[in-house]
């Protein structure tokens, strides 16, 4: 071997001990871990019916991102629900806040209803909030967020919307998680997962005012021992006199795809349901921001025929991570 090799061989050989020295120094002093994380995002679909919505032509998907949060460090965004106020659209949706690691509820606005710009963190707790169901009775608007880290279901009302929210009244004691109210026939319904972690149960309640007091229906729990139809995934809509609600499909893994039923009865003591054909009516699409599953949709008509819609999705990923 020449002496000119062999040096070039041993400063080769010093430089790969020194750096795997260095590097072994750092990974003591700052461990790397490779997690999974699941990011949740929102996006804006359109469609002829409310059972067929796709995304947008010249929209860039998704619309809101956790990284579009600005006054919290936000780990994803999910569950959105929008009302429309004069020409203007609002958004509300749970941001998941990296550092309390709890859900709080952020608002967004749009003229149109396909180009969003986020706000603010509208409503934060000491508990965990998600799924901000809002709507407008008499004038007034209404968040009836998922609230089951209080033990109870919350109504809350604007008092200067949609930026501030007062608490006005807790309308069932207990754990319960997305909860979606409506009104038809001259009484209030909710429609609520009884079972938060394990997804498999849907109880309803009805009452002659928003306010209270509320009455578990006899037919309650409406669904039971299935993941697969149990947990509200948006808006309930009444339309030409039929009422329809979303579901998030749980089996296996938690919200996978948004599914469709056609309430065919209800009243203080019978509750009928049968599934839309077409299920489901949001699943996993392509190789993006909603690859791995969708979980909601929150509906609305903006003229005969055209239909606007809310809608989250989510993809998991690997992500590593270094100490410091």
């Amino acid at each position: 071997m020449s002496r000119k090799r062999f040096v070039w061989i041993l400063i080769i050989s010093v430089i790969v001990i020194c750096a795997t020295a260095a590097a072994a120094v750092l990974l003591i002093r700052h461990p790397v871990s490779i997690t999974k994380e699941t990011e949740w995002a929102i996006a804006i679909y359109q469609g002829d019916s409310y059972f067929k919505v796709y995304p947008v032509p010249g929209i860039q998907n998704p619309v809101i991102r956790g990284s579009d949060v600005t006054d919290v460090k936000a780990d994803y965004v999910a569950d959105p629900f929008m009302v429309q106020s004069g020409e203007t659209w609002y958004m509300f949706f749970e941001v998941m806040n990296s550092l309390s690691q709890q859900g709080d509820i952020g608002c967004a606005i749009s003229r149109d209803g396909l180009h969003w710009k986020y706000q603010r963190i509208v409503l934060d707790e000491s508990f965990h909030l998600s799924y901000p169901y809002v709507f407008q009775w008499e004038g007034q608007f209404y968040m009836i967020p998922e609230s089951a880290k209080a033990g109870a279901i919350l109504l809350y009302q604007a008092v200067d919307f949609p930026y501030s929210w007062t608490l006005v009244s807790k309308l069932i004691m207990g754990a319960f998680a997305d909860n979606c109210v409506f009104y038809e026939n001259g009484t209030w319904w909710m429609l609520t997962c009884g079972k938060p972690y394990a997804h498999d149960e849907l109880r309803l309640f009805f009452a002659d005012r928003l306010i209270g007091p509320w009455t578990e229906h006899p037919a309650s729990p409406v669904v039971q021992g299935d993941p697969t139809k149990s947990q509200s995934g948006g808006r309930v809509l009444v339309v030409n006199n039929d009422i329809i609600r979303f579901a998030h499909d749980d089996l296996r893994t938690y919200g996978k795809k948004v599914q469709a039923f056609l309430i065919t009865e209800l009243s203080r003591t019978k509750y009928t349901e049968r599934e839309y054909e077409g299920n489901p009516i949001l699943s996993a699409q392509g190789r993006g921001w909603n690859r791995h599953g969708m979980h909601h949709i929150d509906a609305h008509e903006i003229s005969p025929g055209r239909w606007l819609a809310v809608v989250d999705g989510y993809r998991k990923r690997l992500v590593l991570r270094m100490e410091y």
